[in-house]
């Protein structure tokens, strides 16, 4: 049996050379810049955030990690592989999200995409969030034109849910989203 935790463990060793672990809002500022710079072509098509990237965003997204952690908000995971930051993970609670309910987050690197990465930190996020009291469901809410994130979704065996409309704000969104959940009895039963 697995103990509920209450908060997702900060540091996650995977295998093949795979960490997930908490952001370090200083030390994790040189690099977590560069990979960003280097992946944001990659990026830009679903990532609305990248159109207003710079070293102060960069700077202004770590130190708020501690605090959205400390408040069970959002937990934030540097994905690590063989030593190197190759993206970004966590697990999300928005205001209209229920309280039973987290949602999954990922962006990789392109020199990591391909490669399963993806896939085995989101399963980890979602093993995380069902140790997490009360946390029944964890969804992967992506645009239905990026195939990539339904992907991984399906790989985990994530129920394919609805669509629903939403405002398109990176350059390939559609103005809808896809909404796929694993219910922790799905687990079990």
């Amino acid at each position: 049996m697995t103990l509920p935790l209450a908060q997702p463990q900060r540091v996650i060793t995977l295998d093949d050379g795979l960490t997930l672990r908490a952001w370090d809002a200083e030390a994790d500022l040189p690099e977590l810049f560069r990979v960003i710079e280097e992946s944001c072509a990659h990026l830009r098509p679903w990532m609305p955030w990248v159109a207003q990237h710079d070293f102060d965003r960069t700077t202004e997204f770590l130190a708020g990690r501690a605090g959205r952690w400390a408040s069970g908000e959002e937990y934030s995971y540097a994905i690590v592989l063989d030593g190197a930051v190759v993206g970004a993970c966590g697990l999300l609670r928005y205001e209209d999200t229920p309280a039973d309910t987290r949602e999954i987050g990922y962006w990789l690197h392109p020199a990591a995409t391909g490669r399963g990465v993806a896939t085995r930190a989101a399963r980890a996020m979602a093993e995380q969030a069902f140790r997490l009291p009360g946390i029944t469901c964890v969804e992967i809410v992506h645009d239905p034109a990026n195939v990539n994130s339904g992907a991984v979704a399906a790989r985990l065996g994530f129920t394919k849910g609805t669509r629903r409309p939403a405002e398109a704000l990176a350059p390939a969104e559609t103005g809808e989203v896809q909404v796929w959940y694993l219910r922790a009895a799905d687990l079990t039963g």
